[in-house]
């Protein structure tokens, strides 16, 4: 009944209609530039966690009540997985309550949290601390893994999955109700062109349409701001990390599977709020990270070498050592907690997962509730579709949920750290070990990301150690193992609102600082014929970090997305 869709990786796969479901009965062809339109029950967008969450509890309650609804799960990246870096600490409650029989479904999830530490570093030491974190019952696993099965689960219900669609544009009626989305024409020339390989994009209508792109998803966003909906929420704008990740397989004597470590101080500075994660998985493999938030001031840090200045210290190198590096990836995630949710309901869906922006800042997590969030998201769809309901319940659903309890009681966690590294320590150990989230009061966000940063003049540069090879290496060698790829010939996915904000604001006043906040040197300055430096944008590069739609200090730089199946290609574990 249905066709198995694997990977849209290769060229020879770029035939979008050939992905469609056999059978004609949903297929028309839209008079506007000849995209074909495809019309679902539901139409999710992005097949992370959340994303497969929602699609595969809408059908159990197709099953549970003997209903047959369209469910289309739509995913840019080459493969479902492909955009997620492994090394994940990960809190089973919500997998429970969506498959309760995951072990004997054979979830790739085994390894359990053996030993739980949090270290404060300084630069040459490692200060052991009392650990807030509370990891028991939880699992060690590679996310990339896992989101895998999920859409295999999805797919055995009937979820129709397409990797490789790059989800461009939403559809609105006459009434500005959204009723789908389109994907982009492939086999564009960066020129504008039609190649020989065009393909017009393809509408996919969805009487109900849920948004799972993750953090700072291009859709979601003009949906939030389209419907006002940060005003109708909570109310505060939202703050952002940007998570830099190796995946390394290391000596077999210094492997330790469960073991995870998390660090706070060293090397970042006590005004910058951050902290590093490192998880042993199975296989000899081991997840290490640095996670910096993008409201730092002085506009020559660089979260790269910052990373790489982590990798140094005494307390990680020699686990490092004689080791090789798998993978490398970045991306950012939402901080902003319970302030900075966003009435999730607009006409014609929801929005679901990191898009809106339920990650927990404390237990740095956010896959459990992400994916109870697409649970509950299915449920009002279901509702709405079958039993005439409104998918207003979407939002009283999760004011109910545990998910509304826990980042209510996590709150006042990230913005502590606004007054600093031990100020923030301070605050926060008061809050979670005698208050436990019950006090009055929340504290507010500082300023957007984008404002945060000063100019370079009152600033001093940060020189950075040249890379040995041995723990530390180059963008460029990094970014190979990332194994990203775009098509060189199409138009760039990274816009710039206004081509002259770079050279007439960016680099004097700011010495340039997208040559330094994003992980890919996707930004470099160089000289023209004349001399002058002249901002460079190497698209193929991109991680789909998001970095600079957020950090540039005049949000001048909008990402789009690119050609579907193109990006990072997390494909190792």
């Amino acid at each position: 009944m249905f066709k198995k869709i694997i990977s849209l990786g290769s060229k020879s796969n770029w035939t979008q209609y050939s992905l469609i479901r056999n059978g004609f009965t949903r297929r028309r062809f839209s008079s506007e530039a000849a995209r074909e339109c495809i019309n679902y029950d539901v139409v999710i967008v992005g097949g992370g966690p959340a994303g497969l969450s929602a699609a595969i509890r809408l059908k159990q309650l197709c099953r549970e009540n003997d209903v047959d609804l369209s469910v289309c799960v739509v995913e840019k990246g080459a493969e479902v997985g492909a955009h997620i870096l492994s090394g994940n600490v990960f809190e089973p409650r919500a997998l429970n309550e969506l498959i309760p029989k995951w072990r004997e479904e054979e979830a790739p999830i085994s390894v359990g949290v053996s030993s739980d530490k949090f270290l404060l570093l300084t630069k040459k030491h490692a200060v052991p601390m009392p650990n807030p974190f509370d990891n028991k019952g939880n699992y060690v696993i590679s996310l990339s893994q896992f989101t895998r099965w999920l859409g295999q689960k999805a797919e055995e219900l009937g979820v129709e999955v397409y990797p490789g669609f790059a989800a461009k544009e939403v559809l609105f009626d006459e009434d500005e109700n959204v009723i789908g989305i389109a994907t982009n024409d492939m086999g564009i020339g960066k020129d504008g062109s039609k190649k020989d390989t065009y393909q017009p994009g393809v509408e996919l209508k969805g009487r109900v349409n849920l948004f799972a792109e993750g953090c700072r998803g291009s859709l979601s966003e003009k949906i939030i701001r389209k419907y006002d909906l940060r005003k109708k929420g909570q109310g505060q704008h939202q703050t952002y990390a940007l998570g830099i990740k190796e995946v390394w397989e290391v000596d077999a004597d210094k492997h330790k599977p469960g073991d995870v470590l998390h660090t706070l101080g060293w090397p970042l500075d006590h005004k910058t709020y951050g902290g590093s994660f490192l998880y042993h998985m199975q296989d000899r493999q081991v997840a290490i990270g640095l996670v910096c938030a993008l409201n730092y001031h002085n506009p020559f840090f660089n979260p790269y070498e910052e990373f790489q200045n982590l990798k140094r210290h005494p307390a990680i190198r020699p686990l490092l050592e004689n080791g090789t590096v798998l993978q490398y990836g970045a991306r950012t995630l939402n901080e902003g907690g319970f302030q900075s949710i966003p009435y999730p309901v607009f006409p014609g869906g929801a929005i679901v997962g990191c898009s809106a922006g339920f990650l927990n800042v404390p237990k740095i997590k956010g896959t459990h509730t992400a994916m109870k969030s697409g649970m509950l998201a299915a449920e009002s769809a279901f509702g709405v579709l079958h039993k005439g309901s409104n998918m207003k319940t979407y939002w009283e659903s999760l004011k109910t949920s545990w998910i509304w309890e826990e980042l209510h009681r996590a709150r006042n966690y990230r913005p502590a750290f606004e007054y600093g590294l031990l100020p923030g320590m301070a605050i926060s150990a008061l809050e979670h070990y005698l208050l436990k989230g019950r006090v009055p009061y929340t504290l507010k966000h500082g300023k957007p990301d984008h404002e945060a940063t000063h100019e370079a003049s009152r600033c001093s540069p940060i020189e950075y150690p040249k890379p040995d090879g041995i723990v530390s290496f180059d963008v460029p060698t990094s970014l190979y193992r990332s194994n990203t790829n775009h098509d060189h010939d199409q138009p760039t996915h990274l816009r710039l609102r206004d081509p002259k904000v770079p050279e007439l604001v960016n680099l004097p006043k700011y010495a340039g600082p997208e040559s330094r906040y994003c992980p890919a040197r996707v930004y470099e300055y160089v000289s023209d014929d004349n001399g002058q430096l002249k901002l460079q944008i190497n698209a193929q590069n991109c991680l789909h970090c998001k970095a600079c739609d957020i950090k540039d200090p005049k949000q001048n730089i909008e990402w789009t997305v690119p050609e579907g199946g193109g990006g990072p290609g997390y494909s190792v574990m």
